[in-house]
């Protein structure tokens, strides 16, 4: 029946070959999207690279970035062994609403773009205190007011112990 027309036009059937490598096309089109989905959702490149960022690595980017930005009293406190939310916190601060703002979005995109890391942010539209959730470190940039009123700084750290400044 090769060729024979049907009411929509001239029927055609594929060989063996030519259907199985159409099916394998397809495939093989699936398992990357799958590939791609499942590396975004794990915090890695979706070109395949692992993303080999470990919790000390992450902490010197953020800093990095937030001293690029300009963010103020920037300070880091190291959780491990005091809690498993995550291994660092970082605490800024911003002059304004608008800075605040400003330094939270310019974080969020240099670690998506440079190092495929997805990250979790709330409260970037009222602008008061901003948390960005990375997995392996919170940070926390807030009006200095806002700052001054919640004293994280003193929640987390031991009676006498210093901040370990981020600059």
């Amino acid at each position: 029946m090769q060729g024979s027309a049907t009411a929509w036009g001239p029927k055609r059937e594929f060989s063996g070959f030519a259907q199985q490598a159409k099916e394998d096309k397809v495939l093989s089109q699936i398992k990357d999207a799958v590939r791609g989905e499942a590396a975004e959702s794990a915090g890695t490149a979706v070109s395949g690279k692992a993303n080999i960022l470990t919790s000390e690595s992450l902490v010197g980017v953020i800093l990095t970035s937030l001293n690029d930005i300009k963010a103020e009293e920037v300070v880091k406190i190291d959780l491990r062994g005091k809690s498993q939310i995550a291994d660092w916190m970082v605490i800024a601060s911003g002059g304004s609403s608008r800075r605040v703002t400003a330094i939270s979005e310019h974080l969020v995109d240099r670690l998506k773009q440079n190092h495929g890391r997805l990250s979790r942010i709330e409260g970037k539209d009222a602008g008061d205190w901003v948390l960005i959730d990375l997995g392996d470190a919170i940070v926390h940039v807030f009006r200095p007011e806002v700052r001054e009123f919640y004293q994280l700084e003193k929640l987390w750290l031991a009676p006498g112990q210093a901040a370990a400044s981020g600059t």
